[in-house]
C-alpha cells in the first residue's frame, strides 16, 4: 500500500497519480497544501524538509520526496520493461524525454504560464509577459510535436514515465484560455492520453479553488 500525500489539484500530485493509475497500484492519499493547510506542520516536516508536495511513503521504507525522483522509484518497482526499463541505454533514452520535460516544459508552463493566467486576478495579469511566456514555452513543445511525429508517445509507441512527465501538463495547456500554436502531433498525442481512464481520473481534474477568489489556509 502506497501513502500519498499532497492535494489532487496539484500539478505533481497528478503526474504521481497519473503513473500510480497506469500502474494500478494500491493507494491512500492525503490532501495537504494550499486550502488543505498542513504543509507547516511538524508532522509533514519530518516527512518532508522541503514541506513540498507530494510525499510517498511505500510500506515502512522511508519517506520519498521530489516528483521525479518518487516517478522513477514506481517505474523501477513496479513498472514493466516498457514503461521503465532495466537496459541503462533503453532507460537513458526515456529518461532524457522525462528531464527534458520536466525542465522544459513543466517548469515553463507552470509559473510563467498557469500562474499568471489561473491564480492571478484578472486587473493584476500581464498579458504580455504571458504571451511572451507562451511562445517560450511553445518553441519547447514543437520539439515534443516533431518527435511524436515519428512516435506514437514521446519515447517510443508504449506509454513511459516520460509521457507523464509530459502530458500531465497538456491537460492545462489545452484547457485556459490562451490562443496556442497548431501543433498537429501534439494535439493528437494529447487527445490520446484523454481516453486513458487513469489520466481522465488523475489528470483531467478542475482548478478552480486555485483562483485567487478562492483563499487558501496554507502552503503553495
Amino acid at each position: 500500500m502506497l501513502t500519498i500525500w499532497g492535494r489532487k489539484t496539484s500539478s505533481n500530485v497528478q503526474a504521481l497519480m497519473w503513473c500510480v493509475g497506469e500502474l494500478e497500484l494500491e493507494y491512500q492519499r492525503h490532501d495537504l497544501g494550499h486550502r488543505f493547510g498542513g504543509l507547516d506542520s511538524a508532522d509533514f516536516q519530518a516527512l518532508n524538509p522541503n514541506r513540498t508536495i507530494p510525499v510517498l511513503q511505500d510500506g515502512n521504507n522511508a519517506p520519498l520526496w521530489e516528483t521525479g525522483a518518487i516517478l522513477r522509484y514506481l517505474g523501477a518497482r513496479y513498472g514493466d520493461d516498457a514503461f521503465w526499463p532495466s537496459d541503462p541505454v533503453q532507460r537513458a533514452e526515456i529518461d532524457k524525454w522525462a528531464e527534458w520535460a520536466k525542465l522544459n516544459i513543466a517548469m515553463a508552463f507552470t509559473v510563467p504560464v498557469f500562474w499568471r493566467m489561473v491564480r492571478t486576478p484578472a486587473a493584476q495579469r500581464d498579458e504580455t509577459l504571458i504571451r511572451q511566456a507562451v511562445a517560450e514555452l511553445e518553441i519547447s513543445l514543437a520539439i515534443a510535436d516533431a518527435q511524436l511525429a515519428q512516435t506514437k508517445y514521446l519515447s517510443g509507441n508504449a506509454l513511459t514515465l516520460a509521457d507523464i512527465q509530459l502530458g500531465h501538463i497538456l491537460y492545462r495547456y489545452y484547457d485556459i484560455d490562451i490562443e496556442r500554436a497548431t501543433l498537429p502531433h501534439l494535439r493528437r498525442y494529447y487527445d490520446a492520453l484523454t481516453e486513458r481512464p487513469a489520466y481522465q481520473c488523475h489528470v483531467m481534474i478542475g482548478y478552480d479553488e486555485l483562483r485567487p477568489d478562492q483563499t487558501p489556509t496554507s502552503g503553495p
